[in-house]
């Protein structure tokens, strides 16, 4: 498993350089970077539940993408993300790699819609302070769809992102109040707002 991750970074950093190199009609490369809200588990209770309070799962994200084709394009990205969520007033925080790997259609004008898979690699989990050592997958895959606005070299995009599989931590801790082995819910699930700038 840890070899496919190589593997697929490596393809990804390959994709950036050639179309940095080798930009033609309708391609691109540039960086990108917004905010997530985001949460684990159920997105929208979630929501509701922080209703008062929307800073406490608010995160954000910086990163490359690229893009071939015009009219219907391929759209790979790798984005350091940070996110946060709130559980009982105490944060749990998820800092991972994605890797989107999007296709979409321009519908009308500048305005785009797109899908499609995003790779996503664990680089560290923490709540409240504790570190956490046991995900259950390091490495999983999620979902990305929709809306994008291009004007020249600057776009913005709204995405939801979803986690396909059921991904857990476990973390122990005794000194806060919290049970023995309790485990915390780690599948991504956020609202994405981008913008990104082309080179």
């Amino acid at each position: 498993m840890k070899n496919l991750q190589k593997t697929l970074i490596a393809s990804l950093v390959m994709v950036f350089i050639g179309l940095s190199v080798n930009a033609q009609r309708g391609s691109a490369f540039g960086i990108k970077g917004g905010l997530n809200y985001g949460a684990n588990g159920d997105y929208f209770e979630s929501i509701g539940d922080n209703a008062k309070h929307p800073d406490r799962n608010l995160g954000y994200h910086l990163g490359l993408f690229g893009k071939i084709g015009d009219k219907f394009y391929f759209r790979p990205e790798l984005v350091y993300t940070a996110t946060k969520s709130d559980y009982d007033n105490d944060d749990f925080q998820i800092k991972k790699l994605d890797a989107p790997l999007l296709v979409g259609i321009k519908v009308l004008g500048p305005v785009s819609v797109f899908a499609g898979p995003s790779l996503q690699y664990i680089l560290d989990t923490e709540f409240d302070g504790i570190s956490i050592d046991d995900v259950e997958d390091d490495f999983s895959v999620g979902l990305n769809f929709g809306i994008g606005l291009n004007f020249n070299k600057i776009g913005l995009d709204l995405r939801y992102e979803r986690g396909f599989n059921d991904n857990e931590a476990t973390f122990i801790n005794d000194n806060i109040g919290t049970s023995l082995g309790s485990r915390i819910d780690t599948r991504p699930d956020q609202l994405i707002l981008s913008l990104s700038i082309a080179l």
